[in-house]
């Protein structure tokens, strides 16, 4: 069976790693537009839940993965005018670049073609396959080139948001939200090396028409945000790699399957950056796809592939909605401005979902010293028993 994947990102090298590992005879090639090394974003954020998985379906990649993560515990919130708080929990974060350095390399190592600095312009000039595979992203040509079959649609956010980087490495996973004269902004930020984080910036398309970022360059506009979130940032610059701002773009596809071409990943679905589910949501995209794949003798592809639609809509239809929550919390933040730093966090820590009356007694109780610590060494060894349960990784095959 002949694979082409379009996309090297996450889904794509993770779906050629689990679709040559159960079938080594599949040639299976991996089409990736930028160089080896080259990637647009910082770092991802993911969870035990995914860890879980990626240790079910590859030990090999997910030791890897584990051992190269960030593993931070509590988020911090912190509000011009208030006391800071904080929120229970804990994760794991890593630099893009480096995720798709472990999957690239673990694709080789089984077999996998990858091409990169190959821009398909053309999807047309698509080389023969039984199975095309596109995961180039929300602005996905391959979509992009039947979308009247796939019926995909895009609605546009209302905040602006840029995706920034800087050598600031903070302690845990922050939300900082700064008043200005024009109104507030806010970022999330978290750690994903030694040396670096992720800080994203998001505010209304008021405060960023207000506070000039409209018309500032990209040197004038970092430089800017420098000065409104320097208490922040310790004295560290912010690096936009020159992606500029945006306005997120939430897609959805009606149909993901077409004969032998099938959906996966953003050029699927896309999901608000405020739950940090994106890679997560495309590597479980891969084991679907790559389940689906394995009883092919028994059924056609067609089959195969609406089952694999099916299996993954219906599990990110309770993710898209959180979303869709989280991201209108983040359009309507002004409202919650004024309310106790207690209160304002729990909001923020509620936005996705209505918890029980118990769990705000349980926030208030732990912003204080020993409670607090109590909770953290309680996560941390839950983290820690999860990771016992977890296969140890034998010699790489």
């Amino acid at each position: 069976m002949r694979i082409t994947c379009v996309g090297g990102g996450p889904a794509g090298l993770y779906f050629a790693v689990l679709a040559k590992l159960a079938d080594p005879s599949r040639e299976i090639t991996v089409l990736e537009r930028n160089p080896a090394g080259v990637t647009y974003g910082w770092g991802v954020v993911f969870w035990d839940d995914l860890l879980d998985d990626l240790f079910r379906y590859d030990p090999v990649s997910a030791r890897r993965i584990w051992d190269a993560a960030c593993k931070w515990d509590e988020y911090e919130v912190r509000v011009t005018g208030k006391p800071d708080s904080h929120l229970g929990g804990y994760g794991y974060s890593m630099g893009r670049h480096k995720l798709l350095e472990i999957l690239g390399e673990r694709a080789r190592e089984l077999g996998v073609e990858v091409r990169y600095s190959d821009e398909l312009t053309d999807p047309a000039a698509l080389p023969p396959a039984d199975l095309v595979v596109a995961c180039d992203g929300a602005g996905s040509r391959i979509r992009d080139e039947h979308a009247g079959h796939f019926g995909a649609t895009v609605e546009t956010g209302r905040n602006k948001y840029i995706w920034l980087g800087t050598p600031h490495v903070f302690r845990t996973f922050r939300f900082g939200f700064e008043r200005t004269e024009a109104g507030w902004i806010w970022f999330h930020a978290y750690p994903f090396s030694d040396t670096a984080s992720t800080f994203i910036v998001e505010c209304t398309p008021e405060t960023w028409t207000g506070l000039g970022l409209d018309e500032l360059d990209s040197k004038a506009g970092n430089a800017r945000l420098e000065e409104i979130f320097a208490k922040h940032l310790d004295g560290h610059p912010l690096d936009d790699a020159g992606r500029g701002w945006l306005n997120f773009r939430r897609v959805t596809a009606e149909r993901w399957d077409h004969g032998n071409l099938v959906l996966m990943g953003d050029a699927a679905h896309t999901t608000h950056f405020a739950i940090g589910s994106g890679t997560k949501l495309a590597m479980q995209d891969a084991m679907a796809l790559a389940d689906a794949i394995v009883g092919l003798a028994e059924e056609p592809l067609p089959a195969a592939l609406e089952q694999y639609e099916h299996r993954r809509k219906a599990a990110l239809a309770p993710l898209q909605r959180a979303a869709l929550a989280s991201s209108e919390w983040f359009e309507r933040m002004p409202e919650y401005a004024e309310l106790p730093a207690t209160r304002f966090s729990y909001a923020l820590s509620n936005r996705r979902e209505d918890f029980p009356a118990w769990r705000y007694l349980l926030h208030v109780s732990t912003q204080s010293t020993v409670p607090r610590t109590m909770l953290r060494w309680t996560l941390s060894a839950r983290r820690w028993n999860r990771a016992r349960r977890r296969p140890v990784t034998a010699a790489v095959p």
